[in-house]
């Protein structure tokens, strides 16, 4: 499960979820257990914080193209 929080360069409000769930991807609006990833925009709030203290992969906005394109980290595409 992938959450995004703050603004990704490149894509509108909900585009950033909408591009994860067309990859395969499941996407939830808050951070818990279940979550895998964190990708992290400019303005990510409190969500950042949530997610290392689960101890979540975070994603900075930079790297989302690649997380979009290759899946995450240790999955082969």
């Amino acid at each position: 499960v992938v959450v995004v929080s703050g603004s990704i360069p490149g894509f509108y409000a909900q585009s950033a979820e909408e591009a994860i769930r067309l990859a395969g991807g499941k996407t939830s609006s808050s951070v818990s257990k279940k979550t895998s990833i964190v990708v992290i925009g400019q303005g990510s709030g409190e969500k950042r914080l949530k997610a290392e203290q689960f101890g979540v992969t975070v994603v900075d906005a930079e790297s989302f193209g690649d997380l979009l394109q290759n899946g995450p980290p240790g999955i082969e595409p």
